[in-house]
C-alpha cells in the first residue's frame, strides 16, 4: 500500500486592515490593525505571553484606552530587533500610528497629546576611536 499525500488548501478569510510601522532604538514593529473583536498577536503569540507583566500590559493597551477603542480592534504584529523593551515601545508606536490612520479626525489629538505618535529618536551612541570601550568613556590618565 502506498501513502498518498493530498495537498489541502486552507481558506483564509480576507479582511481589510490598516498597516503601520512603529520604531524604537533598533526595534521595528509592523502592525496590521483589523476592526472587530479578536486578540492581538505578536510574532504569532498572544501579546500577553510575548510581553509579560502588568506594566507592559498597561503600556500596550494605552493607545486603545486613550482613543476609547478597547475591544473594537485587534492586530497582528511582526516585530524584530533590539530587546523586549525596545520592541514594546515600537509596538505602542505602531498601534498608535495605525489607529491614527484608521480615523485621524477622532484619534489624532488624543494620541498626539500623550506623545504616542512621536518617534523617539534616542539610540545608542556609536563608539569612538581612541576612547576606552564606550562612547564617551575616557582612558585613565597616569597621575605620576
Amino acid at each position: 500500500m502506498k501513502n498518498i499525500h493530498m495537498k489541502t488548501k486552507l481558506k483564509v478569510k480576507q479582511q481589510k486592515y490598516v498597516s503601520a510601522v512603529g520604531r524604537r532604538k533598533t526595534a521595528t514593529a509592523k502592525v496590521r490593525l483589523f476592526s472587530g473583536k479578536g486578540e492581538i498577536l505578536v510574532n504569532g503569540k498572544p501579546i500577553g505571553d510575548y510581553f509579560s507583566g502588568e506594566v507592559a500590559k498597561i503600556a500596550y493597551l494605552k493607545p486603545f484606552q486613550l482613543t476609547d477603542t478597547l475591544g473594537k480592534y485587534y492586530a497582528t504584529i511582526k516585530t524584530k530587533g533590539s530587546g523586549k523593551e525596545g520592541q514594546l515601545e515600537a509596538v505602542i508606536h505602531g498601534l498608535a500610528r495605525a489607529l491614527d490612520k484608521e480615523n485621524s479626525k477622532l484619534y489624532h489629538s488624543a494620541l498626539k497629546k500623550s506623545k504616542l505618535l512621536t518617534r523617539d529618536p534616542r539610540a545608542k551612541e556609536r563608539r569612538k576611536v581612541g576612547l576606552a570601550g564606550k562612547a564617551r568613556k575616557k582612558k585613565q590618565s597616569p597621575k605620576r
